[in-house]
């Protein structure tokens, strides 16, 4: 029996069918946002704060991700998984009603908050349920499960933006919601936790710091080149560096072999591949004057060359019994660091910006369709019993922290160009620049990844 074979029978059938339902509406909710999110904005009058759909997004959904390690170390995934679910419903409701950009924003947090508890639960649960070699298949049907949403996820919310409204697209995501609820949760209640984690139990006063003073630095850039923004900017960086140095693996920052450069590589390649995606959608629609629906196609493709590499380095996993993780990780953040390149092309060069969009979109899917999974399964194998709900966290803040970082930043800067009187064009060539850099400093700590690692 393959190891694809063995995620979808007993005993891991019907967790991974859970897995595959709750992954795929996270996948739908981010890429109907992802296209939608410049109606919203103009819509609301919130072009200014166009950043902060996603950041407030991103800033809860870490602060999620700590509570959620903490209570499945205590008492396993089942309560944390329905808390996240239904904190994840309020926030599409929220949204969708939403008379204001600020209540918008809310709204993104809560769907945050809930999406952070929910999803470190998917992870403990592949730490706890798989063994090593069936884990790269699991993280790469995780993957996969982009599959259907980006064929249709895009293209119908760009329809609804352009034919109805984009408060529908929230909206229609409450059946999907609860169809997971009903499937998932008897896989979930089934799951027992291996015992506590003491060291955790302050981990969410950090968490909250590290939240306020990552909003204090957004806000403070977005204000920018205001001197009032420039110290609010350097306030918030001041009270971030202390709760990232608490949360995160010692050596992070510097990463140092092993889970610390896998999670200071995974983090920048993820922060990036997402900033790249959401600048190239708002060049498209605000610059180029092409419709949501479009920009949403451009997307889809992107998606579906993640998923096509994430099956390819499964299958080659399969092979070299996890010898190659580590240049897997290496060549993927190559493909994301050419596809990073062309970005800027698209709103640079009149004619042919689409294709130009579409093969950036290709190149960066794919090297993230690599790498994600990969940096994935060796994050795993440094885990032991009792510190799943921990390492679950690690993986979740590289996937939140520094996103909101890098789309804030490329938020900050649409603003300046705003205020300073530039065109938006060079806004956007900056924050597209802000992402480039990020994968060549994910690019040189993946060359600490680990050779080999314990089975």
């Amino acid at each position: 029996m393959t190891h694809q074979a063995g995620i979808f029978r007993q005993p891991h059938q019907t967790l991974t069918i859970g897995i595959i339902l709750a992954v795929t509406m996270v996948a739908f909710e981010g890429l109907a946002v992802t296209t939608v999110a410049p109606n919203l904005a103009q819509d609301l009058h919130g072009i200014n704060l166009f950043g902060w759909v996603f950041s407030a997004y991103l800033l809860a959904q870490l602060i999620g991700t700590v509570i959620a390690s903490h209570q499945i170390n205590q008492r396993g995934p089942a309560s944390p998984f329905i808390a996240g679910l239904v904190l994840f419903g309020l926030g599409l409701v929220i949204t969708a009603f939403a008379p204001s950009m600020p209540i918008a924003i809310a709204g993104r947090g809560f769907q945050g908050f809930g999406a952070g508890v929910f999803v470190t639960c998917i992870y403990s649960s592949i730490f706890l349920c798989y063994e090593d070699a069936l884990r790269v298949q699991i993280l790469a049907v995780f993957s996969a499960s982009y599959i259907i949403p980006a064929l249709i996820g895009p293209y119908v919310a760009g329809v609804i933006a352009v034919h109805f409204t984009w408060r529908f697209v929230f909206v229609g995501l409450l059946p999907f919601l609860v169809l997971a609820t009903v499937l998932t949760l008897p896989t979930f209640l089934r799951i027992q936790s291996g015992g506590t984690n003491s060291d955790e139990s302050n981990r969410f006063g950090v968490a909250i710091q590290l939240a306020i003073g990552t909003g204090l630095m957004l806000t403070g850039l977005g204000q920018l080149p205001q001197m009032l923004g420039f110290w609010v900017a350097l306030g918030g960086l001041w009270c971030v560096v202390p709760p990232l140095r608490k949360l995160l693996p010692a050596g992070t920052f510097v990463a140092q072999p092993g889970l610390p450069a896998v999670v200071a590589s995974r983090g920048l390649f993820f922060a990036s591949y997402f900033g790249l995606q959401t600048f190239l959608v708002f060049a498209l629609t605000t610059l180029k004057a092409h419709a949501s629906d479009t920009a949403g196609l451009v997307v889809a493709v992107g998606t579906i060359s993640w998923s096509t590499a994430a099956w390819l380095q499964a299958r080659q996993d399969r092979q070299d019994s996890g010898d190659g993780r580590r240049l897997r990780v290496q060549v993927g953040i190559v493909f994301m660091l050419v596809g990073a390149g062309l970005a800027p092309l698209a709103i640079w060069i009149p004619e042919g910006d689409l294709w130009i969009a579409v093969g950036s979109c290709i190149l960066l899917g794919f090297g993230i369709g690599l790498a994600h999974p990969t940096s994935g399964a060796i994050a795993f194998s440094c885990a032991t019993k009792r510190s799943e709900g921990a390492i679950s966290a690690d993986l979740q803040i590289a996937d939140t922290f520094t996103p909101a970082i890098s789309i804030g930043l490329g938020g900050a800067l649409l603003a300046i160009s705003r205020t300073s009187g530039w065109a938006l064009s060079v806004g956007v060539t900056a924050a597209f620049a802000v992402q480039f850099l990020l994968i060549v400093v994910s690019l040189l700590a993946a060359f600490r990844l680990p050779q080999r690692w314990k089975a």
